[in-house]
């Protein structure tokens, strides 16, 4: 696995969903690295990470994975900031340890069961069809440039998003993350799901931040309210015209916030 660990003090740990890499949380690094340990991790098969091709890309190796790196890496208490499957991952490795959870930042994102599912994605996990679309074509991540954002990404910003999926093996992950996604009991991380969302309860009492694009057209706004739903003591903030992409396309307004969400619930001190 690669990551990306810059800054001193207590840490923050940013984990990313699918298809983006530790490139999604570029200018929240450079935002907080002069008080705050980041630490950025592109999953198996992401970012800088191996890319495998015969790999169980499964939710609970993908939580082992982020388990095993911050053990590796030392990390005791810190704040998680987690977007689309970086909830589940994230939050499943945050239900393991709730000791080591000073907060929680959730942009865009899931950690329990829906059903819900854009046609657009549904198609990419169709037999052949979905391994041609999404590792043949690259039709999931290039899509993800335009879709995942209402403000329009400058070229050098979507080809940094695309830059470690540029062939069949490099979008192995990529395939592998939309095939996952548990929406019946018999899928293989179903019981993977399910244990994260029952771990949550023993999460409510942390702080939380929530950051929402209210135009994205995967994580709509019944996720949003699911999760104050599950955290009514959250304090949320709703931008209604960004994209799933949030950090693009409201990163301006939402940097303050997080750095004051940080200074709340880590101070200084080390990590």
């Amino acid at each position: 696995m690669a990551y990306l660990d810059e800054g001193q003090g207590p840490c923050v740990v940013m984990v990313h969903g699918n298809p983006s890499w530790s490139y999604l949380y570029r200018n929240l690094v450079r935002e907080l690295r002069q008080e705050y340990r980041c630490l950025v991790p592109d999953h198996m098969g992401c970012g800088f990470s191996d890319k495998p091709q015969q790999y169980p890309y499964r939710l609970r190796t993908h939580i082992d994975n982020l388990e095993a790196l911050l053990d590796h890496c030392g990390v005791g208490r810190c704040v998680l900031v987690v977007h689309d499957w970086g909830g589940a991952i994230g939050m499943g490795w945050a239900g393991r340890h709730p000791e080591r959870v000073a907060g929680v930042v959730v942009l865009n994102t899931a950690a329990f069961r829906s059903r819900r599912i854009p046609f657009r994605i549904a198609v990419c996990r169709w037999p052949v069809l979905g391994a041609l679309l999404v590792r043949g074509l690259g039709g999931f991540s290039r899509a993800a440039t335009v879709m995942a954002v209402q403000r329009r990404m400058r070229p050098g910003v979507a080809a940094g998003f695309l830059a470690p999926y540029t062939s069949w093996q490099d979008r192995v992950a990529v395939h592998g993350f939309v095939r996952d996604i548990p929406l019946s009991a018999d899928h293989p991380s179903m019981p993977a799901l399910v244990a994260v969302e029952r771990s949550l309860a023993g999460l409510a009492a942390k702080p939380m931040l929530i950051c929402w694009g209210g135009r994205d057209f995967c994580f709509n706004d019944h996720f949003y309210r699911q999760w104050q739903q599950r955290f009514p003591g959250a304090e949320a903030h709703y931008f209604p015209d960004a994209g799933h992409y949030v950090l693009e396309d409201a990163l301006e307004e939402i940097a303050p916030l997080v750095k004051d969400f940080l200074a709340r619930c880590l101070g200084a001190g080390p990590s």
